[in-house]
């Protein structure tokens, strides 16, 4: 079994222009210079990505500009979590994997769930 995720990963942050925008100017960037820095992974759209504040639309277009950008083909780790279950399991459904390799998840916030809650979310 080859183990994809040992070693350091990297939350990529994403960038905004003055006029919120996503910025990929500055987005490339950040990929250039973690991934020559010896990185092992790309974390896409987790918390620290603004996860929960980027449209749907935003996340595929990030996603869709990282795994492109990503020339030295590091494992790419997509977070697709929140707590409503049923939106998850229809990001899921929609979302085009080619090229992750991982989601990253959350346990549900604000509702929270028992453990038994928690493992049926999951």
């Amino acid at each position: 079994m080859v183990h994809k995720f040992k070693g350091v990963g990297v939350a990529l942050v994403t960038p905004f222009t003055q006029d919120n925008k996503i910025d990929f100017n500055s987005l490339g960037k950040l990929i250039d210079h973690v991934t020559s820095g010896g990185i092992d992974y790309l974390v896409v759209q987790g918390t620290t990505g603004e996860s929960v504040t980027t449209t749907a639309q935003e996340k595929s277009e990030i996603l869709k500009f990282v795994i492109e950008k990503n020339h030295t083909k590091l494992p790419v780790v997509f977070g697709i979590g929140g707590n409503n279950t049923a939106m998850i399991l229809d990001i899921i459904a929609s979302t085009d994997f080619e090229g992750v390799d991982a989601i990253l998840s959350v346990s549900p916030y604000y509702n929270k769930p028992s453990q038994d809650g928690i493992i049926q979310h999951f």
